[in-house]
């Protein structure tokens, strides 16, 4: 099916895909803006995976501060060339990414960081309090694990839903950016102060 220019360049507006990519995603999408939309993620998030092993040596220390100075983060988020650390997209996604840690002050990056004793002990609460609403034995582990699941999403900040879009998760919205930018991207490290707190 032949797509307009104009169907194309609104595609790109929507997604800040390359214009090559929206036309054929229209194509295969039959013309469909939203089916598009949907291909071109699921395409981005396939080049995302094959990046992810690539070693990520360059990048920023962004400092955020927030509520007037009563809140303040540190974060490192590394790429992996100086050209990309350099970009306004990139730039644009460390600020948003120390933004989400200011509101939502996750405890660690990534479900792999929490310690095991951490995991054991939370998840042994979780166990306790399932058996203790009455919950059948044969569907408690099913439970603690998707309360476990709850646990990471809201201490790791590549699981937590994004402040401005919580359709997408903080992971998703990386690889968004791997995709769009071309190179891998990690988010290294974070730390949140906050006025009075511990």
């Amino acid at each position: 099916m032949a797509v307009s220019a104009k169907q194309v360049a609104e595609l790109r507006a929507r997604t800040g895909a390359g214009m090559m990519d929206c036309k054929k995603a229209l194509e295969e999408a039959g013309g469909d803006l939203e089916k598009a939309a949907e291909l071109l993620r699921e395409w981005g998030m396939a080049a995302a995976a094959k990046k992810a092993g690539r070693e990520t040596a360059e990048g920023l220390v962004h400092a955020y501060i927030h509520g007037q100075g009563r809140i303040g983060v540190l974060i490192e988020v590394n790429c992996e060339t100086d050209f990309v650390a350099a970009t306004d997209d990139f730039r644009q996604l460390v600020h948003e990414l120390a933004m989400q840690v200011a509101a939502t002050a996750p405890q660690y990056v990534r479900r792999e960081d929490v310690p095991a004793d951490v995991v054991e002990r939370e998840r042994e609460l979780l166990r306790r309090q399932a058996e203790a609403e009455g919950k059948p034995a044969h569907i408690v582990d099913k439970i603690v694990e998707g309360r476990l699941d709850k646990f990471f999403s809201q201490v790791c900040l590549e699981e937590q839903p994004y402040i401005r879009d919580d359709s997408v998760t903080v992971g998703d919205l990386v690889k968004q950016a791997i995709a769009k930018l071309g190179e891998n991207i990690r988010v290294r490290r974070f730390v949140r102060f906050e006025l009075g707190g511990a």
